[in-house]
């Protein structure tokens, strides 16, 4: 085992290294999201505060050349590692409700929050080579043995963690698992354990299972309204109460934004987005099938299923995690005939299906940050070909409509265009056009098979078409998506 410690320990801090930048994704999802300038500005922090780690690691290991003191530098990886979730409460919650900067933000809390444990982890792989080959003589090929080691543990890290330990352990556990490896390991590198120094690494585990304690409890007073936070192959997700007035509501947050929320008295719908959906009952009166991409807590799934007693309705939504919030806290009925679920990217569904629908709903956006994919030209033709004749597709879109955040809507509704015979456009709320809002876009696939009958019923949001909306914008192809994350 003493050959063989040396190896193992910086294959395991390599994949530790990578499990925490998975992590510091998950954390700071919430304040900062998830969009592709965020993952930038994470990796780039741990790159950087990873070849600092690598040129001290060095320089300490030529001075002194000992193992007690790497030893001693992973004990602090283990120290700072279990000092993140209390850093989440008390800085990266704090920083992000002062500053709307969320890249800002990012750079921020992931240098002060993870930034150090990843310095720590890299300095061990220069420290290994220094003590691996203390003549010189063999300089390059224990290099490159060890760089070798490393970036194995790394790709193992990252599946591992990826695939496996986030999903079914989630973030906090797999924080309190990194901190007690990071120790054992210490305790194994340390030569000559006597009395006094088994002493103090007792006192240490106490400290740092106490930390781990600490920074759960505090996350807890910071956060009373979170009822759940879990965490899935894909997302963060928080189940949390919201009171607006007098009106309390139950939430799905994903990211930093809210999913899906009901009245907890009512279990209505609280999104007024989601019943401009029901457009589709007045626009085409034989629609009796329905697919939504995006299903979240499936609060109109839900809504939908009991208004239309003969209608279908199938649910394409990638995460299996928040099918099962769904069904345990915001009521779905999963084994209604009526219903069908797919858990499969949205795209990738309208990709391969063979099934035809009235109507197609789009909830999968979230804010100004998209998944570009279904933005697109060649995936509206996908849903454009899943329509039957009347069929149209209705799509909710956050942005605003004029002013330097209107790109959005613009790119869609050219892109719309393109691909519809007919496109409709209808605000929720009675704003401004520089303020963000949720917007509705209807792409007619042919003509409309009107209901007359159900005019009063929805003239309120009738009402709220905008008839003079025009793009001057490119359209949106799978080569040309300057929107989304």
């Amino acid at each position: 085992m003493k050959k063989y410690k040396m190896k193992i320990t910086v294959f395991l801090c390599g994949a530790l290294g990578m499990i925490l930048e998975l992590v510091a994704a998950r954390i700071l999802s919430p304040y900062v999201g998830s969009s592709n300038l965020i993952w930038t500005t994470i990796i780039g922090i741990m790159l950087t505060s990873m070849s600092i780690g690598y040129w001290l690691g060095g320089k300490i290991a030529d001075k002194k050349p000992d193992i007690n003191i790497l030893s001693l530098f992973i004990l602090c990886g283990a120290l700072f590692t279990s000092l993140i979730p209390i850093l989440e409460a008390i800085l990266v919650k704090p920083l992000s409700e002062m500053s709307d900067q969320l890249v800002f933000v990012a750079i921020v809390c992931s240098a002060l929050v993870f930034g150090i444990p990843s310095f720590i982890s890299a300095m061990v792989s220069p420290f290994a080579v220094k003590l691996e080959d203390k003549t010189h003589e063999d300089i390059g090929k224990t290099s490159g043995k060890i760089s070798s080691l490393s970036t194995i543990g790394s790709i193992v890290g990252t599946f591992v963690g990826g695939f496996l330990l986030i999903p079914n352990l989630g973030v906090r556990m797999l924080i309190l698992i990194v901190t007690l490896v990071l120790f054992v390991l210490s305790f194994i590198m340390f030569d000559k354990k006597d009395i006094k120094y088994c002493a103090c690494v007792f006192v240490c585990l106490i400290a740092l299972l106490g930390l781990n304690y600490y920074g759960k409890v505090i996350f807890e007073k910071e956060n009373p309204d979170i009822i759940k936070d879990v965490d899935s192959e894909y997302s963060r997700i928080w189940i949390k109460n919201l009171s607006v007035g007098e009106t309390n509501y139950k939430t799905m947050q994903v990211d930093t934004g809210l999913e899906s929320y009901i009245n907890q008295e009512t279990n209505e719908m609280g999104a007024a987005y989601l019943y401009y959906y029901d457009l589709f009952d007045y626009y085409n009166k034989d629609a009796k099938s329905t697919l939504m991409i995006g299903g979240a807590a499936y609060t109109y799934p839900t809504y939908y299923l009991n208004k239309y007693q003969d209608k279908t309705i199938d649910v394409s939504e990638i995460d299996e995690k928040m099918t099962e919030l769904a069904v345990s806290d915001f009521g779905l009925d999963i084994e209604n005939p009526r219903l069908k679920i797919y858990h499969q990217d949205g795209r990738s569904f309208l990709n391969s299906t063979e099934n035809k629908y009235d109507t197609i709903l789009i909830d999968a956006f979230k804010g100004f940050n998209a998944p570009f994919e279904l933005t697109t030209y060649e995936a509206l033709q996908k849903a454009k070909n899943a329509l039957n004749d009347n069929g149209m597709v209705i799509t909710n879109i956050i942005s605003t409509l004029e002013g330097e955040d209107d790109d959005f809507i613009k790119y869609e509704y050219a892109t719309y265009k393109e691909v519809f015979q007919e496109v409709k456009v209808f605000r929720v709320r009675n704003v401004e056009d520089t303020d963000r809002q949720n917007l509705i876009l209807v792409g007619f696939k042919n003509g409309k098979n009107i209901n007359e009958e159900k005019y009063e019923e929805y003239k309120e949001l009738l009402d709220m078409e905008i008839t003079d909306f025009s793009s001057d914008k490119e359209i949106v192809t799978d080569h040309y998506a300057p929107i989304g994350n």
